[in-house]
């Protein structure tokens, strides 16, 4: 995007360039479950061309990220303080970076999942998955809180989708758990290398919800302080 592009974005909404950062993180973790497909299917060539695109998407996001940071206004009229506005978006960027980080570590050491793990695991990425987009429907609905002046049923509406992040985060705990257990049973029968890659595999998609909700949890501070 152009300077004088952005700054347009920025005259009318300083939450605008916000929205379409999380849309683009958001882009980019909805690839892993197709990429997870094809790696339960072994099917490298696929996994390979989604990994590109979820590698794209992550550096589309961390150039957004790099203009915003650059561009945001700051100063007595902002109506939503500035260092909120940039800690937000510090928690969304990371989402994409663990995005790319968990396509790059599967695709490169050509990593499977055993079978009898990857109805379950294939669940447990869907419904991490859904915690980035409920993360973004939240941002999504800044420019509408500004429009109330941080009052009413919008208020409301964002504090619900925040507990239901919450939730949907609640969710990957117990799943993460009960991979791990599975995962325990039958280490023995894996190469061990690849057992020490799985365990931190786990760990990574569960955190692309403890970072969905991170991005939850500076919306409500930011709402608790209007």
């Amino acid at each position: 995007m152009a300077r004088n592009s952005i700054l347009g974005v920025f005259a009318k909404s300083p939450i605008k360039p916000l929205e379409k950062h999380i849309r683009l993180v958001t882009k980019c973790c909805n690839q892993l479950v197709p990429f997870f497909a094809a790696v339960t299917d072994e099917d490298w060539s696929t996994a390979g061309k989604i990994r590109t695109k979820v590698s794209k998407l992550e550096r589309d996001a961390d150039d957004l990220k790099r203009q915003i940071r650059l561009e945001l206004p700051g100063g007595l009229f902002m109506p939503v303080d500035r260092a909120d506005l940039l800690e937000l978006l510090t928690q969304q960027d990371k989402i994409a970076n663990r995005a790319k980080d968990i396509a790059g570590r599967m695709f490169g050491r050509k990593l499977t999942i055993p079978e009898p793990l990857q109805e379950q695991f294939i669940a447990y990425v869907a419904r991490s998955v859904d915690a980035a987009e409920k993360a973004a429907d939240a941002i999504n609905e800044l420019d509408d809180l500004l429009e109330t002046g941080f009052r009413g049923r919008e208020v409301e509406l964002v504090s619900k989708m925040i507990n239901q992040l919450d939730e949907i985060e609640d969710d990957t705990d117990g799943m993460q758990i009960k991979l791990r257990k599975e995962l325990l049973t039958i280490e023995k029968e894996l190469n061990c290398v690849d057992v020490m890659f799985l365990y931190q595999i786990i760990d990574w998609v569960g955190e692309l919800a403890d970072l969905a909700e991170r991005v939850g949890a500076r919306l409500e501070i930011l709402l608790a302080r209007k």
